[in-house]
């Protein structure tokens, strides 16, 4: 093709390119056109790149869409560098050139963010290195600092082995997230006259938003939240404030009621391709508050609106949390096991593959720790029942394997202090009672000490109750069962909490009581604490291995099932109590060839607990164990129809299933 032949060819392509858009669905057609005028002209990959990255939501799609918007990004620098070069040494040059200098916008951050959610971070840093060659007085819309800062902080846990312009540790990594946004804020300054002639006052304050929003985040992971609060009150103050990370930090500091309602904010907000963050963390933060229904209705909403698409895995792990807090443990499972079969991409979230592994697999040692116990409560002579036995054998080899696995996961992690030891982090994934599953069977001197050490540095008010709750926890673990009960009783009559939204701390707390005094023998603050967690939350006391006080009414049909049911939900780990305890009443009616269980429980105080809960089952093995768990709280379905139990050959052999 001669020189002539080459601009009439790209005339035509600029003159019909005119009016359609690279995402719309005529761009795939338009791009095949284009390229076979000129193939060495960019807009044909571009409109290929940008028709098939508007239509990627997973790992293969957004590789697809990196091939011919890499193409165009080369052939479009091979033709337009020296216009680029040269593009804001006058505003002539840049009105005259401004189509190329957008055309080269939606390359780069199109292309960027292929690489960046196929986790090729030194493909988008070679990217952003290309762009700055050009030098730009202003880089609107690049934000090259802002961009090397994210590069930096996202991927802070590797180093340059992994990733070339990494440095070697996390604390180096965040160093140099700061200095490039720090470096940008200069840059910004540095050219403010130039750029306020041609965009306007404002642009400068804009454009530090960006910068502000990185700098927040980076405070509040490095513990400096007086400063991260800072940052974000500049934010809301110029409008670009992203409440669901200010919600996190609020979290990470112990303000849960503000968390939710920060939260709250940015939870309608439409994320096309995006894990939509709010619908993680906002489960977590009811499971706090002992609101685990609502946060069953939240994730299951929000699966049924997204579908398959990224964010799905999270989702499924956060639904997960809150069956397992509901004591639906197998529900719990299902969704665990369809999170683990999901290839999750986390895009535009500094949360990995590595924490998603690691949440999973700590979810599940929880999972087979709570199966333990549960199984315990649903037959108080388990210790000599073949079954039970063959059961607890099962789960803790399931729960060996699962926690060998977290264990492996955090011995490479760098930043297990942070994710997890913290106990509350905005970088985290994982809850502080899930930590407690996976600390509690290891070295219980390093983490007194540990706890303790927290008391003294760490800066956090509002977390300090639970460091405290911690240290006393391992030392009943340690065998320290005296000091333990006076490390709750202190911690009982000192602690300023939250009531409504802390309701899984102030649990914990009285689970700790309730094991000193059963432990002492002192039944009255037993049954006192007993009943007070009854009222906090009650889908805990199954999970506690300790017979459990319940004064229990029967009435309604009294048949040949409705006995044997009865018999079932009394050979649970329950005893008749006298005085201060729960009240339940429980009322079968017969309706055909199927039963209703009415299920009412009242409190010692009398305060209502469970409220005209339904249960309707047609035979009985099964059903009494089921109605042991609904007088705690526990949800699920009105029809219960268990499915035939799996009878294994042999016992588990302990290998992880994933």
């Amino acid at each position: 093709m001669t020189s002539k032949d080459k601009a009439a060819a790209r005339y035509e392509i600029d003159a019909k390119r005119a009016g359609v858009d690279p995402s719309s669905k005529d761009a795939l057609p338009r791009s095949r056109e284009f390229i076979r005028l000129d193939s060495t002209y960019y807009v044909g990959w571009m409109f290929e790149g940008m028709y098939k990255y508007d239509r990627s939501a997973d790992y293969l799609g957004y590789k697809n869409a990196a091939v011919p918007l890499q193409k165009a990004f080369d052939l479009m620098e091979k033709d337009y560098d020296k216009t680029f070069r040269s593009i804001f040494n006058n505003v002539n040059t840049l009105i005259a050139n401004f189509n190329r200098y957008q055309d080269l916008y939606v390359i780069f951050s199109a292309l960027k963010f292929c690489y960046d959610n196929i986790e090729m971070p030194d493909k988008s840093m070679q990217l952003i290195q290309r762009i700055e060659a050009y030098r730009f007085k202003n880089d609107i819309g690049f934000e090259l600092c802002y961009q090397r800062s994210w590069l930096f902080h996202r991927n802070r846990f590797f180093t340059s082995k992994d990733h070339s312009f990494l440095k070697n540790s996390v604390e180096e990594n965040e160093r140099m997230a700061f200095q490039w946004c720090y470096n940008g804020l200069a840059f910004i300054n540095r050219y403010r006259n130039d750029n306020d002639a041609i965009w306007g006052q404002a642009q400068s304050e804009e454009r530090k938003m960006t910068l502000y929003h990185n700098l927040a985040l980076l405070h509040c992971y490095n513990k400096n939240y007086d400063s991260s609060e800072y940052y974000y009150q500049r934010l809301v103050e110029g409008g670009r404030v992203s409440w669901n990370n200010f919600g996190g930090m609020q979290s990470e500091i112990g303000n849960f009621a503000i968390a939710q309602q920060y939260f709250s904010e940015d939870k309608d907000k439409s994320f096309e391709r995006f894990l939509r963050e709010p619908y993680y963390y906002l489960p977590e933060l009811y499971v706090y508050a002992g609101r685990t229904k609502d946060a069953i209705k939240m994730c299951n909403d929000i699966i049924a609106a997204s579908g398959s698409t990224p964010g799905f895995g999270w989702y499924n792990i956060a639904l997960a949390r809150s069956y397992m807090y509901d004591a639906q443990l197998d529900s719990a499972e299902a969704a665990l096991t369809k999170a683990a079969n999901f290839k999750e991409l986390h895009i535009g979230t500094t949360l990995t593959q590595s924490q998603y592994d690691l949440t999973i697999n700590l979810l599940k040692v929880q999972l087979f720790d709570k199966k333990i116990d549960q199984e315990k409560f649903l037959n108080r002579g388990w210790w000599y029942s073949p079954t039970s036995l063959y059961n607890i054998a099962s789960y803790k080899a399931q729960k060996a394997s699962a926690e060998y696995v977290v264990v492996n996961e955090l011995s490479y992690n760098p930043e297990r202090n942070r994710l997890l030891y913290d106990l509350f982090c905005a970088e985290a994934t994982t809850s502080f009672d899930e930590a407690w599953y996976l600390m509690k069977d290891f070295s219980t001197k390093f983490f007194i000490e540990k706890y303790a050490n927290y008391q003294q540095t760490d800066k956090r008010v509002n977390i300090q109750r639970y460091f405290k709750l911690f240290t006393a926890k391992f030392k009943w673990v340690k065998g320290d069962e005296k000091q333990a009960l006076q490390n709750f009783e202190n911690l009982d009559k000192t602690s300023f909490v939250d009531t409504a939204n802390e309701k899984l701390f102030i649990a914990r707390l009285y689970e700790g009581l309730i094991r000193g005094y059963d432990d002492n023998g002192d039944k009255d603050k037993f049954d006192n604490y007993n009943n007070a967690l009854f009222e906090v939350y009650p889908q805990l006391i199954p999970y506690m291995n300790i017979k459990t006080p319940v004064k229990l009414t029967i009435s309604g049909v009294n048949d040949a099932v409705t006995r044997e049911v009865t018999a079932e939900i009394k050979d649970c780990n329950i005893y008749t109590g006298k005085q201060l305890c729960p009240a339940a009443s429980i009322v079968f009616n017969k309706k055909g060839n199927a039963y209703e269980a009415i299920i009412n429980v009242r409190s010692a105080t009398g305060r209502p607990v469970i409220i005209n809960q339904r249960l309707i089952f047609k035979k009985a093995p099964g059903a009494g164990k089921e109605i042991a768990l609904r007088m705690f709280g526990k949800g699920g379905a009105a029809m219960y129809d268990p499915e035939p139990p799996v009878v294994n050959s042999k016992p588990a052999s302990g290998r992880s299933a994933r």
